[in-house]
């Protein structure tokens, strides 16, 4: 069983930075792939990247590609997110994932993760 918990989320204005961590307990937190998520109100639940076991790969979405970055420390067992060059359409709630799969390339379909965290609200104000 891994618990996931979000922090990090605030108001922010349009074009700042934001940072979000997610802090793991339970075992093996570096047999897990992690991804962020993000649902903005009245739309569906979004991909925004993911980042391999060990770190050495990431992926993105287009729309946050360039802007943000993930990167994790197995040892403290978190995973963070970094935010820069906010935009409004970036308002949403933020989640974060873990996934036991080998095969990364469902992640972005978030159907099959293992377990979510209870999400860290984003407000980008222009």
């Amino acid at each position: 069983q891994v618990q996931l918990v979000e922090s990090g989320g605030g108001l922010v204005q349009a074009g700042g930075s934001l940072s979000l961590s997610c802090a793991a307990s339970g075992r093996a937190f570096s047999s897990y792939a992690m991804a962020w998520f993000r649902q903005a109100p009245g739309k569906e639940r979004e991909f925004v990247g993911y980042i391999s076991w060990s770190g050495s790969s990431t992926v993105y979405a287009d729309s946050v590609k360039g802007r943000f970055t993930i990167s994790r420390d197995n040892e403290k067992n978190t995973v963070q997110l970094q935010m820069n060059s906010l935009k409004p359409e970036d308002t949403a709630v933020y989640y974060c994932a873990a996934y036991s799969g080998w095969d990364l390339q469902q992640i972005p379909k978030g159907v099959q993760m293992n377990y979510w965290g209870k999400g860290t609200l984003v407000t980008v104000s222009s």
